[in-house]
């Protein structure tokens, strides 16, 4: 009787290899995607708080380009903001100068967003 393995046995451990493979592969990726969003997660609240400073430094809101970016140094990163007043009938007149300040920080063109909303009072 010649000793070797069935064709039977080579296939059935040539497709325990593959789910294995295969399973290894999917962990990977989740790994890289895990990664990416955790950086993403960790940097952009300091951006955004750097943009924000940048924001109350300013002497007005209205002259500013909505969007942009954060140089050489974050690729893929970008941001964006808006600026409403505050509607309010507790505050009259004077809500006229509060101001809605809506940061987003966003990666890939929105593929992971992070959003901060602050308000600020202008002197006139």
């Amino acid at each position: 009787m010649a000793a070797g393995f069935t064709l039977l046995e080579t296939m059935v451990a040539v497709t325990i290899i593959a789910i294995v493979l295969l399973a290894v592969y999917r962990l990977q990726s989740q790994t890289l995607v895990m990664n990416l969003s955790s950086r993403f997660y960790t940097n952009a609240p300091l951006l955004a708080q750097k943009k924000m400073s940048e924001l109350e430094l300013s002497e007005s809101l209205d002259l500013m380009n909505p969007t942009g970016g954060f140089g050489d140094n974050f690729p893929g990163y970008s941001w964006q903001v808006a600026v409403d007043t505050v509607d309010s009938e507790l505050l009259g007149e004077t809500s006229e100068r509060l101001k809605r300040i809506d940061l987003t920080v966003s990666f890939n063109q929105g593929e992971l967003e992070y959003s901060v909303r602050a308000y600020r009072f202008y002197q006139q």
